[in-house]
């Protein structure tokens, strides 16, 4: 089968499509891949900076969405079955195995692209939001990085479970646009948003991290939640906890990989939550370039120019 390999830690350009044997395993699902999602974890894997190092040559993709030609009868699943799956590593190739607790059916009304562009992102907003961040109905949520992938499903989850008003905050109007079209109430632009907002906001969603951070804060009305989901922006913040004494406000980790990997089912409480919401188009993943798999390398190097707005995807 076709595979992308990762045999060196040049970048994204080094990355080659190879010819390897198809993999079997009688206690996994085994999934023909049509699309994979492309993220900022495959490109740091490309220079050796992610936290997951396997050994080389590797092949990199940890979500996708296919067709299932064989499972485990105690999966639930059945071949031909239409997926989306947390792959973990393997996915950029025309086969894959996965767990069968990272698996699930996708709705016929939701395209092999819009599968393989849900887990993370979605997974990693419900757990913000509603398991660490606790939202409750009505209330206010801010989001940084609107128009990204995290930004635009973090919108969507909290439209979807009760939020009354969603603000985004973008660095440039067309990203405006963006997190607009993916539910958001309103946006604002990043240079001046805690004058724009005040302090109406009851759960900030921060996976930019930087010199937001302090302003951030002062959008929170009393009892508000920062969630701390990433640093894009590549500083990592620090808190003078004076501020969170004196207005009764909090900051939340969020690190949803590291809490649910080691706990099997907890994705699968997610997807239950989530899927009437993806069934009915409530959730709905914003869709960037694709890519065919020859192509990887593009898809990456547009990844790291920041060249696209909305989820990369590899087709097969």
């Amino acid at each position: 089968m076709r595979a992308i390999h990762i045999s060196s830690l040049d970048g994204p350009s080094a990355v080659e499509v190879v010819d390897v044997p198809a993999p079997a395993d009688e206690e996994q699902v085994t999934v023909d891949v049509r699309a994979a999602g492309v993220a900022f974890p495959e490109l740091l894997q490309t220079r050796g900076l992610y936290q997951v190092k396997p050994e080389l040559p590797f092949i990199p993709g940890a979500e996708v969405a296919g067709v299932v030609t064989a499972a485990p009868e105690s999966s639930g699943l059945a071949v031909g079955d239409r997926v989306a799956s947390l792959s973990l590593l393997g996915g950029f190739a025309d086969r894959v195995l996965a767990r069968p607790d990272l698996t699930f059916r996708l709705p016929d009304s939701v395209s092999f692209e819009e599968g393989a562009s849900f887990l993370f992102n979605y997974c990693t907003s419900y757990f913000a939001l509603l398991e660490r961040g606790h939202l409750a109905e009505g209330e206010t949520v801010l989001v940084h990085g609107g128009a990204g992938g995290i930004g635009t499903s973090a919108i969507q989850v909290a439209k979807a479970f009760g939020a009354g008003r969603v603000i985004a905050v973008v660095s440039a109007k067309e990203k405006g646009d963006v997190a607009m079209a993916a539910g958001a109430d309103e946006f604002v632009l990043a240079e001046n948003f805690k004058d724009e907002v005040g302090r109406a906001v009851d759960v900030v969603l921060d996976p930019v991290g930087g010199d937001r951070f302090t302003d951030s804060l002062r959008t929170l009305r009393e009892h508000g939640r920062l969630l701390v989901v990433g640093f894009a922006a590549g500083d990592i913040p620090t808190v003078k906890v004076n501020r969170l004494l004196l207005n009764n406000i909090s900051v939340t980790g969020v690190g949803w990989g590291a809490y649910s990997m080691p706990r099997p089912g907890h994705v699968a409480t997610q997807w239950a939550a989530m899927e009437p919401h993806l069934r009915s188009g409530a959730l709905k993943p914003v869709l960037g370039p694709s890519f065919p798999l020859e192509q990887a390398a593009d898809a990456l190097q547009c990844l790291e120019r920041r060249a696209a707005t909305g989820k990369v995807v590899l087709t097969l």
